[in-house]
């Protein structure tokens, strides 16, 4: 398997040094941005080609980029664009700031391999399906149908999945919103997030 050097993968983020000697290597602990070089109340482990299928990793893009962590403006910075070239259909739950440890993505052919209820496979493949809508803040297409968490609280809403009607965004617009969501949280320690596959999913939390 190809695996991009950290300089090849991530070359707007300058890394500590002690987070890529041989102790840290021996260990298998991530690189880390020079931010978390003091005390943190925001800290995320990007893996941006993995998904996690009930525990067992699964690689859905090579060359493999490696698992970094990194502060919140590293971290939107790092996915902002990736998000906004993204040409696929997404689905996106708001976070609850409170209790979220984890926010990726899961393409639809995956939904039952990683877990998703069948009721909440169908209805968010039914959103991902609606077409026709322009986004709300430019005139373009739009491919993201963002939920806040008022319109659903969590993914045992299958009703309001199904029902809401949440806010349609272009790829641009679509990733701006993601980002402005983490920069509105104070405070997190996000375990896991990866970058979108495949031509339709739904970012989800947990």
């Amino acid at each position: 398997m190809a695996i991009l050097s950290h300089a090849a993968a991530y070359p707007g983020i300058r890394f500590l040094p002690r987070s890529r000697n041989w102790w840290a290597w021996l260990k298998g602990s991530p690189a880390e941005c020079i931010h978390l070089d003091r005390e943190s109340t925001w800290i995320a482990t990007l893996l941006p080609d993995t998904l996690y299928l009930r525990g067992k990793s699964a690689v859905r893009r090579e060359p493999l980029r490696p698992e970094v962590s990194l502060c919140r403006d590293c971290l939107t910075g790092t996915v902002r664009e990736e998000l906004q070239a993204y040409t696929g259909r997404v689905v996106a739950f708001e976070p609850d700031p409170d209790i979220f440890t984890q926010y990726f993505f899961v393409a639809t052919p995956d939904f039952q391999a990683a877990g998703l209820a069948p009721g909440v496979r169908a209805a968010i493949e039914k959103r991902l399906l609606q077409d026709g809508r322009a986004c709300a803040q430019c005139a373009e297409r739009a491919n993201w149908l963002w939920f806040s968490r008022q319109q659903v609280g969590d993914l045992d809403e299958v009703e309001q999945i199904g029902s809401a009607c949440g806010e349609s965004f272009c790829a641009v617009h679509g990733a701006r919103h993601l980002c402005d969501a983490f920069e509105q949280i104070e405070e997190a320690n996000l375990f896991y997030m990866n970058l979108p596959y495949g031509e339709a999913g739904a970012y989800v939390w947990i």
